[in-house]
């Protein structure tokens, strides 16, 4: 089924492959003249429906997302904590930070051919299981450099999840419907991120550090099991495979190639690395801003990051109606509006207290900006899907390493405070932009990349 052509009215959004027919007539004729049962051939005069999902499979994989996001913040809060057990700055403590992102986000030039490849679902239950393990490198890490290393091992095998996980249900599920469904995968990402904040939190003010990677490999070691098992039941749509002949890197380079050839897929990309670097740069020093200025505990300082998850969940569980109210040039502008408001809010404040509707309100926004992004990201290389949101995925980390690295040299100058107010203008600025250039976009006119 994998190398059929394409059908325009596939159902379900699918257009990789194409649905197999059905001659009934014939045998059914047949099969009453001698009263016996028919069966049903593959032929090519009617349209068998397509093999259901399982419940469960979206579900693992915003669970594989929950673990993913975990992985990802966890360091956050630890920063003090990890500056003061290892003798390091607050900006090279963030190292762990930025090294994760980097490799995440180079990973991504891999992770989406091979799921293309090899079939991407069972590419991110491999990647789960590889994240079981660099988790524990984490955990027994004797020494700063060595954590580092760590560190690069786990952004590389946890970079398979999130982006897979978009392109997948970009094939299984057509584009009218694909927000919301998206919104609701991506609760498990929103938790893992706020509960990696908050959990940093707590071990660096009551447990060890290494406490927090342990559970990570357990949750990492539970949701490959799932995910392998799920593999073996999908429908063969659901598993459709993408071959291609030719050297690895000449393909790869091939498949980016045809993304990158597209000025919409370039505007997508750009805006996305400038968003990961504006407003990841200032959000991963909050609950140090906190701890540091206002002299909130970690602990404490970890549960008020942990509204921007909820902020998110508003946007999920409302994800249609916003939709809908606003379409995908409001959703844009105001949510830029709100992320950049609220940061700037929490990096001002004369008081703690400012951070914890900043911390909501600046969540709401980030989702409904970032969300909007992700469904372009979805739809701007249809017959690449896999590397076109891998490439996204990329752009995305790269621009949050670009974002922390810089941001960890400046703060040691100028601050927290002023670190998060100027990431919150740059996030302003570019949303505000990518919502001129989608309404531009959606008219049909002429994008000022395009000439």
């Amino acid at each position: 089924m994998a190398g059929m052509p394409a059908s325009k009215n596939a159902p379900f959004g699918i257009d990789s492959i194409s649905l197999p027919v059905i001659d009934i007539s014939r045998q059914r004729r047949r099969s009453m003249r001698f009263n016996q049962p028919y069966s049903m051939p593959l032929h090519d005069s009617a349209v068998l429906p397509v093999p259901a999902i399982p419940r469960l499979a979206i579900l693992s994989l915003a669970f594989a997302a929950f673990a993913s996001g975990i992985s990802l913040r966890i360091t956050d809060a630890l920063l003090p904590r990890l500056a003061t057990e290892f003798g390091v700055s607050l900006g090279a403590a963030s190292y762990v930070i930025t090294v994760f992102a980097i490799a995440y986000g180079l990973s991504q030039l891999l992770f989406g051919p091979l799921g293309d490849r090899f079939g991407k679902y069972l590419v991110i239950a491999c990647a789960c299981a590889a994240c079981a393990f660099t988790a524990l490198l984490c955990a027994v890490a004797p020494n700063f450099p060595l954590l580092v290393l760590a560190r690069v091992l786990a952004g590389a095998t946890a970079a398979a999840i999130i982006p897979l996980s978009m392109a997948w249900i970009g094939d299984v599920v057509a584009y009218d419907q694909r927000q919301p469904v998206l919104a609701r995968f991506l609760i498990g990402q929103i938790l893992g991120l706020s509960t990696g904040v908050l959990v940093g939190g707590l071990a660096a003010d009551h447990f060890s550090w290494r406490v927090p990677f342990f559970g990570i490999a357990a949750i990492f070691v539970a949701i490959s099991a799932i995910l392998f098992a799920l593999n073996r039941r999908l429908p063969a749509h659901a598993r459709a495979l993408h071959k291609a002949e030719g050297a690895v890197l000449v393909r790869m380079a091939s498949e980016f190639g045809q993304v990158l050839a597209r000025p919409w897929a370039r505007i997508v990309l750009a805006t996305v690395f400038l968003e990961g670097a504006f407003l990841y740069g200032a959000f991963a020093f909050i609950a140090s801003h906190l701890h540091r200025v206002h002299r909130v505990p970690l602990s404490t300082a970890g549960a008020m990051v942990m509204l921007f998850g909820l902020g998110g969940l508003l946007f999920a569980m409302s994800s249609a109606l916003l939709v809908r109210r606003l379409g995908e040039v409001g959703l844009t502008r105001w949510g830029g509006i709100f992320v950049a408001g609220a940061l700037f809010v929490i990096g001002v404040a004369p008081a703690w207290w400012w951070a914890i509707p900043g911390c909501f309100v600046a969540g709401l926004g980030f989702y409904m900006l970032h969300n909007t992004l992700q469904i372009n990201a979805t739809q701007m290389a249809p017959e690449r899907r896999g590397a076109a949101v891998s490439a996204f995925a990329s752009s995305f980390f790269l621009g949050q390493s670009a974002g922390v690295g810089i941001d960890g040299v400046l703060l040691e100058h100028i601050g927290t405070g002023a670190v998060i107010a100027i990431g919150a203008i740059g996030v302003l600025i570019v949303a505000l932009n990518f919502s001129r250039l989608r309404r531009i976009h959606s008219s049909g006119m002429p994008l000022p990349s395009a000439g």
